[in-house]
């Protein structure tokens, strides 16, 4: 059986920091899910795929699986997160990381996926990267968030 996990950015301005992070969460199309963090293995018969909005997966309250990196600040002040994946015939990995620049943000992604590909025993012939970006104006709480969203949500209880 095979599951799309699909990679999706955001970016929020809110009064507080959870608001802000809801609204990142908003802009991505996964504000009304229950966020479940997991580590960051790509099942073998998976299909990573990124996405302008995640589709709908599920009815709103549902738990989802995801990988997530998140960054929020105050302004003035710039954040970034975001996410790598390498994928191959068989499993594959990825890799989340946040800074204040973009660059500093791919430079990370590249390192832990080159050191997670060191440790395992499998093919690796794709990689692709995601980062969102954005300035936080003075006395604004901003975040951006980049996940990855493991197939369909299920119910809660």
């Amino acid at each position: 059986m095979s599951s799309t996990i699909h990679v999706v950015g955001g970016t929020g301005t809110a009064p507080t920091e959870k608001a802000a992070y809801d609204a990142a969460l908003a802009d991505a199309n996964l504000h009304n899910y229950n966020l479940v963090p997991v580590s960051s293995v790509v099942p073998a018969d998976a299909e990573v795929v990124q996405v302008d909005d995640a589709p709908d997966l599920g009815p709103a309250g549902n738990r989802l699986n995801v990988v997530q990196a998140k960054a929020s600040a105050v302004g003035p002040e710039t954040v970034a997160a975001g996410i790598g994946w390498t994928t191959g015939p068989g499993p594959g990995l990825f890799y989340e990381a946040d800074a204040e620049s973009e660059s500093d943000v791919q430079a990370r992604l590249e390192t832990g996926l080159d050191a997670g590909r060191a440790l395992r025993d499998w093919s690796f012939d794709h990689e692709e990267t995601l980062v969102e970006r954005a300035e936080a104006a003075p006395g604004e709480h901003t975040c951006v968030v980049v996940l990855a969203a493991y197939g369909e949500s299920e119910p809660i209880c």
